[in-house]
C-alpha cells in the first residue's frame, strides 16, 4: 500500500455558509510536492432515502437545483442533525420531504461525491413499509413534488433528463440490487 502524502500546510481560500475552501500543500513519498484544493462541508454526514411502497414504486421528489438552474428529479436526502442516527435521519427527511415515514429503515451503503475534491458522507438508507405522516417542510423553501416511480420502469427513469444526480442514480441501484 502507497504511503500517504504528507500534508505540509493548509491554508482557507474560501469561506461560504455551506462550505470552506482549502489549499493543501503536499509532499509525496517520492519527494515531489504538490497543492491541491479541497472542499469541506460546513455541516456534518447527509442522509439519501429509497423509499419503497407496498406497490413496488420509489419515492422521488422533484426539487429546484441551484447548480443546474433546472428542477431536478432525485431521492429524498437531507443533513442528519446532532445526535440523531442516519436511519433517524431518513425517517424525518422522508416525512418532511414526501409525507410518509418507514416502519423499517436499513442502512445499505455511505456513498462519496468526488472524494478528490469534497469529503462528505451520504448514507444511503432504505426504506420499506411506509406510512403516512407528513412533518414541516424542514429547511425546504417550497413544497417539493412527489413522484410515485414504478421500479418496473427504472430503465425509463436512468433515462430522463431530470433525473442526473449521481447520488440518486447510485442509490437507485444499489436498492435494486438489495432487493435482488
Amino acid at each position: 500500500m502507497k504511503k500517504l502524502p504528507v500534508i505540509k500546510n493548509i491554508k482557507q481560500i474560501g469561506q461560504s455558509r455551506l462550505f470552506t475552501i482549502e489549499q493543501l500543500d503536499l509532499e509525496f513519498s517520492n519527494g515531489e510536492q504538490a497543492v491541491f484544493e479541497r472542499i469541506k462541508a460546513n455541516a456534518g454526514k447527509a442522509v439519501m432515502v429509497a423509499a419503497i411502497t407496498a406497490q413496488n414504486e420509489i419515492l422521488l421528489v422533484k426539487e429546484y437545483a441551484a447548480g443546474t438552474e433546472n428542477y431536478e428529479l432525485q431521492l429524498p436526502k437531507g443533513i442528519v442533525e446532532p445526535g440523531e442516527q442516519s436511519e433517524q435521519a431518513a425517517n424525518r427527511e422522508l416525512a418532511e420531504e414526501t409525507g410518509y415515514a418507514a416502519s423499517i429503515l436499513q442502512k445499505i451503503q455511505t456513498l462519496r461525491v468526488s472524494p478528490g475534491y469534497f469529503d462528505h458522507q451520504t448514507d444511503l438508507v432504505l426504506a420499506t413499509e411506509l406510512y403516512e405522516h407528513q412533518l414541516d417542510t424542514g429547511d425546504e423553501p417550497e413544497e417539493l413534488e412527489v413522484v410515485k416511480y414504478p421500479l418496473a420502469e427504472i430503465d425509463s427513469l436512468l433515462q430522463r433528463e431530470d433525473f442526473s444526480e449521481s447520488r440518486s442514480i447510485a442509490g437507485v441501484l444499489l436498492v435494486l440490487r438489495q432487493l435482488g
